[in-house]
């Protein structure tokens, strides 16, 4: 059976994580192209009704579930409130996401049992009540991974484990809905490295305040890719050419890239910028919530043309292909009429006279000084007949 998709303006779209960061950002997006319904779920219910509140507008209706992700009866809930307010919905966003800064050693075992639960064991269990509701109606199911499934994070060990095996579920989701038939788009988003408060929210067992490694992407460019993949049913999308570098790197020279981490990685992901301590540590209950960005400095990065080249990928194949046929003019010579044809100088007579100009106005070949006559001595001469 083929996936159904419908347009986003006719969608109800159910957001995890929407009171901060990459899920606000994308709730934002989402209002402003007028989606019917919006279902935003987070843990912090006060942020999140003002958020619905502000999100209520023209032709779209928000609607604020409180709820924790690491709880499947909490996902639950959320599923009946769509069905109930909206009939349904059709893109199920699986955003939610928690992180731990530290050494392995450093880390108790419950902080990062806690994480696996909300990061891995929340889009399990969001993917799998989406599913359940789409397999008649059709939609699209978008889980928010990361860069970091393809190269793990130094520091960032647990939360980039997670992110392997969201990337692994995904994947083994897509495969079984689509040899079931079922009209379902599952899409994996993996973000870069993104200026949102995710660094503040993060419980921290390292000595300084952590920081975001450059390059930084704007929120809303992981927004615009979710908006995307709604209508649109593609395999993966990744957010930022930076991470994808890293990624690729990690592929191809591994050891290369283990060592440009244990020399950078502390560095990159510190900073002695002071903190909104209001937002440290959202591991086990709801900080405060309600900013796309972090209170980092400098401004992120506001597009990606690795992400653009994923969105239109065929107007990036005519682009490319008219650049490299503009290069290959300049250093390819024309063929045909357009090739130079090489003429060879005749050779020039071992004996030739000189011309020159009588006064009587008319050319005549006259013998110049030094000429010596070729003709044999009886040239011109009849010859008798015998």
């Amino acid at each position: 059976m083929a996936v159904r998709q419908k347009p986003v303006e006719e969608q109800v779209v159910v957001i995890t994580g929407a009171s901060s960061g990459i899920g606000l950002a994308t709730a934002h997006l989402f209002a402003e192209r007028g989606t019917r319904g919006l279902v935003l779920v987070a843990r912090n219910e006060e942020a999140l009704r003002k958020i619905a509140d502000e999100l209520s507008h023209g032709g779209t209706r928000a609607v604020a579930v409180a709820a924790d992700v690491s709880k499947r009866e909490d996902l639950e809930r959320v599923a009946r409130t769509a069905i109930d307010t909206f009939g349904g919905f059709d893109t199920w966003v699986n955003d939610a996401a928690v992180a731990l800064y530290g050494n392995l050693n450093e880390i108790p075992m419950e902080d990062q049992r806690q994480l696996f639960d909300v990061n891995y064991w929340g889009v399990v269990n969001g993917s799998m009540i989406a599913a359940d509701h789409m397999r008649r109606r059709g939609g699209t199911i978008i889980n928010v991974g990361s860069v970091l499934s393809e190269r793990t994070m130094i520091l960032q060990t647990q939360y980039s484990a997670s992110k392997h095996a969201v990337k692994a579920f995904t994947d083994g989701l897509r495969m079984e809905l689509e040899n079931q038939g079922a009209p379902i788009a599952v899409t994996l988003i993996k973000p870069s490295s993104i200026d949102t408060p995710y660094v503040e929210h993060a419980r921290n067992y390292l000595d300084h305040n952590n920081a975001v490694p450059p390059p930084a992407y704007d929120p809303h460019l992981v927004g615009k890719a979710i908006m995307f993949a709604a209508e649109h049913q593609r395999r993966e999308i990744t957010v930022g050419f930076g991470g994808w570098v890293i990624g690729a790197m990690g592929k191809v020279a591994p050891r290369l890239v283990d060592k440009a981490m244990e020399w950078t990685g502390y560095g990159s992901q510190t900073t002695d910028q002071p903190e909104r301590p209001g937002m440290r540590d959202n591991l086990y209950q709801a900080r405060d919530d309600g900013d796309m960005y972090s209170s980092l400095p400098g401004e992120p990065r506001k597009t990606s043309l690795l992400l653009e080249a994923q969105l239109h990928p065929l107007v990036t194949a005519a682009v490319l292909a008219g650049v490299a046929a503009g290069i290959a003019a300049l250093f390819v010579p024309p063929l045909g009429g357009g090739r130079r044809v090489r003429r060879t100088k005749r050779p020039t007579p071992r004996y030739q006279p000189t011309m020159r100009r009588t006064g009587n106005g008319h050319d005549k070949r006259t013998l110049g000084p030094g000429h010596v006559s070729q003709r044999g001595p009886y040239e011109g001469r009849p010859q008798p007949r015998h």
